[in-house]
């Protein structure tokens, strides 16, 4: 599934103004005091978007906002959309520039933006990240653009192969809104550890990319993609 990209920031824009947003939103505002200062969210997003501004507590607002992102349940979902929303004056640029590069069909790309985005906030390491938002649309476009090139391989090679020889279930690479799902549904299976597990059985990211664009070192992420594949696995035989 793909979406155009006025419909995602319509629909975060249209989330951020309900009640129970708002009940969310107190909840992260009062764990924080980078937040506490803010009345609703229409005011901290005016304060992210102000040309004037220190841009440190700019960054401090965001890395509060994405500590809350790491969580679980309706307020982790409320900092998330905040987070997005405060960097889609960022995200809409990293946009053109992947449809200037003929990245995908442009619905495509949007969905991918949306996903990258989200899998990078849920993700980062803040104890390794200086400038926040420099860091996420980084990230974003960087996998956005190896995804990109991974498939146009994966298909170039299916052009030149024997179509007997082609297996009947081959897919390319699992990407935009589908990957959001899927994520999701693995992350309840092993946790943080899930976004670690599909960037490298997923989206062929070798372990030591992964553990670098994840703020771990090689070893832990080795050691933890190795007990996220067995919990997996676990769980599929239960289910079995």
């Amino acid at each position: 599934m793909s979406f155009k990209w006025h419909e995602i920031h319509d629909s975060l824009v249209m989330t951020s103004t309900t009640l129970q947003f708002q009940k969310s939103f107190e909840t992260i505002r009062c764990s924080d005091p980078a937040l506490a200062g803010f009345t609703d969210p229409a005011a901290l997003l005016d304060a992210l978007h102000g040309r004037d501004g220190c841009a440190e507590r700019k960054n401090r607002i965001l890395m509060a906002l994405i500590g809350a992102a790491h969580g679980g349940g309706a307020a982790s979902d409320c900092a998330l959309t905040l987070v997005l929303l405060a960097l889609w004056p960022g995200l809409d640029a990293v946009r053109r520039r992947l449809l200037w590069r003929k990245a995908g069909r442009p619905e495509d790309i949007s969905s991918e933006i949306l996903a990258r985005a989200t899998e990078t906030v849920r993700g980062l390491d803040l104890r390794r990240v200086n400038r926040v938002a420099a860091t996420v649309l980084r990230n974003v476009e960087r996998d956005a653009i190896r995804a990109h090139c991974r498939e146009a391989a994966w298909w170039t090679s299916v052009d030149d192969a024997d179509p007997d020889t082609i297996d009947d279930c081959a897919t390319g690479p699992i990407c935009g809104v589908e990957g959001i799902f899927l994520r999701r549904d693995v992350e309840r299976l092993v946790g943080r550890d899930g976004d670690l597990v599909l960037r490298v059985a997923i989206d062929g990211f070798t372990q030591g990319e992964t553990a670098r664009a994840l703020g771990l070192s090689e070893a832990a992420a080795r050691k933890r993609y190795q007990r996220a594949t067995r919990r997996l696995r676990e769980a599929f035989h239960e289910f079995a």
